[in-house]
């Protein structure tokens, strides 16, 4: 029986080919169960909360003991490899020149050198096959050294202390000219675990590293994988525990392609070390992609720096949206077709193309993730929902992309070439691997931006956030440092920008400056200056009583400054300054504690309206609008 159950959708069906003491679990198996983010987080807004619609599967793992356990069978078969000559001591296997053909279940415990040959698996019976491989170096010139023709199922335990190595040549020679199987190192038409406390190093000159046509599981090893192709591929799903693991690639590092099953085609990641260098996708599942824990490395498509690009505004000024320099092929680090959902786990990308894709649904609930990105450093087509964990995306050419947006909770730092945060879903064409289209969007009812909680921190050359909808912001911290250039702003949105509470800067340039919307029930103030102040000087807002409600010190130029805190009250007078010091302690340059020195006095008001503002250029309210003094607002220069 086969022991997975899986998420949500995938590819292909399996061929068949040909090819170069029983056990039994004793204990109940070790279950992962993971329910997918169909959550609907309820929020205080004043419009209603779209929520995607697609039924999602569960992924549910089971880990047997066989999985797990890694302990040699005393009553194993002995298969010792010597040369060009192999040796069986025991029953179930056979053996014919320099191929060894396993026709019943049982221990095989495997050593030696065997210089152009096969392992070939071929069982009738319902029961586990086992492979210890104690120290062997198998290589085999024209076909998959380790095959798996048919079998229940196959756990390949590396013995503890043990170097196992595993080659196969450039071209395979296939008994039917019809078949493109095997094509991998080690290749399995069943499922197949690898466990134990040993080495093992796939050498594949000809195609993928190891496959699996049905689950591929692996809990323990040090397992190292260079293959021309995919390094690790199983169709219904890739499920790993522990082990480490080194995979350098040509393709995608991580493969499952099931996509006419619902419940398969997934890929979950519970513990062990991952170090993935590939020429494609990192991890790529065709239904969803779980990480729980373990700590990845993932470098796609040569690095970010392979398509990055120098100054923000192409979509300002270009109409286009997207990375122009992005490769033409899929090389993203994390992707999934259907739901991209991370718990847990310290995760570091450095990719040419997204470092988070999801064609659907993407959520982080926890997790430490570090992602330089060439293109997006986190895409969803159609939801993106941060709830916890600590991102930092240091560097993208947009960083946070899609059609909907939900911060709930997370620290999020985001440095980018163009837009910080972007509503705009898979207008980019990348969720298949196209080429960027050139997208002119309007106020859509299908993009939204809400903010309810959390710590977001944007350096952008491009809009700080650009909303192509509506943005609702209940709570949070959100720190802006938008673009220099005029023809983008730090906030760029269509319909309305409703502010209920939370604190928001956004610093940046005054041509295209956007203040929150009237209908916001939290005060409001945009104020901008008539040439660009300097980076680092500090700009202040300080209260008729001396209290600094702001000291904020931008990294770039700025010429306009938006702020909304639930500290302006409707009567109070306020004054702007520019320059002095302060004596507080500055976190991503906004000062708390400590005193305020006042520099140059710029402007003061009185609040008497929901958003008040100052000096030339920006809008209030909304797109579309003449740079007007908003009403109601009594301030002086």
């Amino acid at each position: 029986m086969k022991k997975i159950m899986a998420f949500v959708s995938a590819v292909l069906l399996i061929a068949t080919l040909t090819a170069c003491s029983n056990q039994t679990a004793a204990s109940p198996p070790i279950v992962t169960t993971f329910q997918p983010a169909t959550r609907v987080t309820t929020v205080p807004v004043a419009t209603t909360q779209p929520t995607t619609a697609a039924t999602l599967v569960p992924i549910t793992v089971e880990y047997e003991a066989e999985d797990l356990d890694a302990d040699n069978n005393p009553a194993a078969t002995v298969i010792t490899l010597a040369g060009n000559m192999i040796t069986v001591e025991g029953n179930g296997a056979t053996v014919d020149g320099s191929i060894v053909t396993i026709t019943s279940a049982g221990t095989y415990e495997i050593s030696g050198v065997l210089n152009d040959g096969q392992i070939v698996v071929d069982t009738a019976d319902e029961e586990t096959v086992r492979l210890t491989l104690n120290g062997v170096q198998l290589f085999c010139s024209t076909s998959a050294p380790i095959y798996v023709a048919n079998a229940e199922k196959v756990v390949v335990t590396l013995a503890a202390g043990t170097q196992n190595y595993v080659t196969d040549g450039e071209a395979y020679v296939f008994a039917d000219p019809a078949s493109d199987e095997p094509n991998a190192a080690i290749f399995s038409h069943d499922d197949l675990t690898i466990n134990g406390d040993g080495a093992l190093t796939v050498n594949a000159n000809y195609n993928n590293g190891i496959t699996s046509q049905d689950d591929l599981k692996i809990t323990g090893g040090t397992i190292t994988v260079n293959a021309v192709n995919d390094g690790l591929k199983g169709r219904d799903s890739i499920a790993i525990r522990d082990g480490a693991i080194t995979i350098n690639a040509g393709a995608d590092g991580l493969q499952s392609t099931n996509e006419e099953e619902a419940e398969k085609g997934f890929i979950s990641i519970e513990g062990g070390t991952l170090n993935i260098t590939a020429g494609l996708d990192g991890i790529q599942a065709q239904t969803s992609l779980l990480i729980s824990g373990g700590d990845i490395a993932i470098t796609t498509g040569g690095g970010s720096g392979n398509t990055s690009v120098s100054g923000g505004g192409m979509w300002g000024r270009g109409m286009m949206e997207g990375n122009p320099n992005k490769p033409a092929d899929s090389a993203k680090g994390l992707k999934a077709v259907a739901d991209l959902t991370i718990t847990g786990g310290t995760i570091t990308i450095n990719s040419a193309d997204d470092a988070l894709h999801s064609n659907g649904s993407l959520t982080i609930d926890a997790g430490i993730l570090t992602l330089a990105s060439g293109d997006d450093g986190i895409h969803a087509d159609a939801s993106l929902t941060i709830n916890g964990g600590d991102v930092n995306i240091t560097q993208s050419y947009e960083g946070v992309e899609s059609a909907v947006i939900t911060i709930n909770g997370g620290t999020i730092h985001v440095t980018a070439s163009d837009d910080g945060f972007n509503t705009a879903g898979g207008a980019d064409g990348s969720a298949v691997n196209g080429r960027p289209g050139m997208n002119q969007f309007v106020a859509s009812g299908n993009y939204f931006l809400y903010i309810n909680g959390g710590y977001v921190f944007v350096d952008a050359l491009g809009d700080g956030i650009d909303a192509n909808g509506p943005i609702e912001m209940t709570g949070g911290t959100v720190i802006i440092n938008g673009p220099t250039e005029n023809m983008n702003g730090a906030l760029d949105y269509m319909g309305t920008f409703n502010i209920t509470g939370g604190f928001l800067i956004a610093v940046g340039s005054a041509g295209m400056a956007q203040a929150p919307s009237a209908s916001s029930t939290q005060y409001s103030v945009m104020q901008t200056f008539a040439s660009p102040q300097a980076a680092d000087t500090l700009v202040s807002l300080v209260a008729a009583d001396g209290t600094a409600v702001l000291t904020f010190a931008p990294t770039k130029a700025y010429q306009s400054v938006v702020f909304s805190s639930p500290e302006l009250k409707n009567g109070e007078t306020y004054t702007v300054y520019v320059g002095g010091s302060s004596s507080g302690t500055a976190t991503d340059g906004l000062y708390t504690g400590g005193t305020y020195t006042p520099g140059s006095q710029v402007a003061s008001f009185t609040i008497s309206s929901i958003v008040t503002g100052g000096g030339a250029g920006g809008r209030f309210g909304g797109p579309g609008q003449m740079p007007v003094r908003p009403g109601g607002g009594n301030w002086r220069p």
